[in-house]
């Protein structure tokens, strides 16, 4: 990514209330808003067109992720509810209760053919969303304390959890890898090239880490989080990485040498506290407060085959 080709597109007020979680769907055209109001939005943001609204958690919408198809979204809530809608019809499919308190967080794997989600509970449960089971077809209880974030790769369960430990779950073998990072964990995510994995942890820092040996590689450090679950993530391109901040701020580091290159300003003074990479392109989505903001090249150019939503 080019230091400089990165400036703020456009500026989204949601109108559901604090935006929970962000979230592009599979090829980066649209994206999720999770909203304090219990409902779920899905947006063209290039152009700040409303699609579709999705209503029916009986509280706060925590996070979601679209399907590889995007015919489907799962959400999840503080409701302790996990549901797949149907995108044109906004209607909900399955509803999954399992969990004994909130829902954190909630990922597809490759295939869209299981959710998984962690919890508040400890737990992280895998869910059949072909099929309309009461039952988790799987579920994990190795963590102590709350998972607070999931990532799912073609084979494989990274989760972090407040017991300041990453656990990485290989499901061709079923084995769980662990790595005790000393913070509890606010953020993980997969390197591209599948190497290495990035953990945001409450101590104000970020660390780069072999996957296979565990073997610190970076560290970085400037922003804040102040015990706030606040994301962070590596660009498509695995050469920067980028986080949020208590100030509002957007940082971003040179992965190799864990500098500081930008600070972009989303709302001074307010958490700037989800963000979501584009797949494809240079283009990353944050969230604070109850706005949503589009940063890119200026010349960006995105298809649009949907039409929004009639009010």
């Amino acid at each position: 990514m080019s230091e400089l080709d990165l400036e703020c597109l456009v500026t989204l007020d949601c109108k559901q209330g604090a935006v929970r979680a962000v979230r592009f769907n599979v090829d980066g055209s649209y994206c999720l808003t999770c909203g304090s109001d219990r409902k779920l939005k899905l947006w063209n943001p290039y152009r700040s067109l409303l699609l579709k609204t999705y209503g029916g958690h009986g509280n706060e919408v925590l996070d979601a992720c679209g399907s590889n198809d995007s015919s489907q979204i799962v959400s999840c809530s503080s409701d302790k509810s996990v549901i797949i809608w149907d995108v044109p019809t906004g209607q909900p499919k399955r509803r999954f209760r399992g969990h004994a308190s909130s829902v954190t967080c909630v990922k597809y794997n490759e295939e869209s053919t299981v959710a998984v989600s962690g919890s508040l509970d400890n737990s992280i449960m895998c869910w059949d969303a072909r099929y309309n089971q009461n039952k988790p077809i799987q579920t994990m209880k190795d963590a102590k304390d709350c998972i607070s974030c999931i990532r799912v790769s073609d084979f494989e369960i990274l989760a972090g959890s407040v017991d300041c430990t990453i656990r990485r779950y290989d499901l061709r073998n079923g084995s769980c890898h662990m790595d005790y990072i000393g913070a509890p964990i606010i953020s993980v995510d997969f390197s591209h090239d599948g190497q290495c994995v990035l953990v945001g942890s409450a101590d104000n820092a970020m660390r780069l880490m072999d996957k296979n040996t565990g073997e610190m590689l970076a560290e970085y450090t400037g922003h804040k989080t102040d015990d706030i679950t606040i994301e962070s993530g590596i660009i498509t391109t695995d050469d920067h990485v980028i986080s949020g901040s208590v100030s509002g701020q957007l940082f971003i580091w040179d992965l190799i040498n864990a500098k500081v290159v930008k600070k972009l300003t989303h709302t001074t003074g307010k958490v700037l506290h989800s963000i979501s990479i584009h797949p494809k392109k240079n283009v990353i989505l944050t969230s604070s407060a109850n706005t949503i903001k589009v940063w890119g090249p200026g010349d960006l150019t995105i298809e649009d085959p949907i039409q929004p939503e009639e009010t």
